[in-house]
């Protein structure tokens, strides 16, 4: 299977070459076979080439833009589908090769499976080791919590007290102030008395 990379030599984009380049170097480095077929210099594949790329892959206008890649007649993706492929390490996949061996496209489960495993274990085993940890911080927060409780029943009761003895002190206050009316009222009484008394002896 050969891998066909549609470009525009001639191209006046400096953006599609830059695209072009990068398509053309990746591939090189991973010493994929390529051919690279120009659509600025020769019709034919030009025309091949826009008929190839799926419908829902044409951009808006209908007309699609180097560099275009196919392995053989079957249809890869644009500059986009590829730099996403390679982001992802899927290049082979992206392209429908079977990737070599030790290449980053084999799924790394697949290839060191159980040292992955291990790891996972052990990350497993750290996250329940700090749920542990977090349990009994819960446990003291809740405890904290009921110690706060009655604190604040505590403030609530001595308020109440506090209110309770004013109230006590002002009636207190207000009895002795009647109590010392009392007398004065008493003692005034007694004085006319003594004046009456006094003005019918000397009469």
């Amino acid at each position: 299977m050969v891998i066909k990379v549609f470009l525009a030599t001639s191209s006046g984009s400096t953006a599609i070459k830059k695209k072009q380049q990068d398509v053309v170097g990746f591939l090189e480095a991973l010493k994929v076979d390529y051919t690279q077929l120009d659509i600025a210099c020769n019709e034919e594949n030009r025309m091949w080439m826009r008929q190839n790329v799926p419908e829902e892959k044409k951009p808006s206008n209908g007309i699609p833009l180097p560099p275009q890649i196919f392995n053989e007649e079957s249809y890869c993706g644009d500059y986009e589908t590829f730099f996403d492929a390679k982001e992802d390490n899927s290049v082979y996949a992206f392209l429908g090769l079977a990737p070599p061996p030790g290449s980053k496209d084999v799924p790394e489960v697949d290839q060191n499976g159980d040292a992955y495993a291990d790891e996972d274990e052990a990350e497993g085993g750290e996250g329940g080791e700090e749920e542990d940890v977090a349990e009994p911080e819960e446990t003291d927060a809740t405890e904290g919590g009921g110690d706060q409780e009655p604190e604040i029943t505590g403030h609530a009761e001595e308020d109440e007290e506090q209110d309770e003895d004013l109230q006590s002190e002002e009636e207190e206050e207000l009895r002795q102030l009647e109590e010392e009316e009392e007398p004065d009222i008493e003692e005034e009484g007694e004085e006319e008395y003594l004046e009456e008394t006094q003005e019918d002896e000397a009469e």
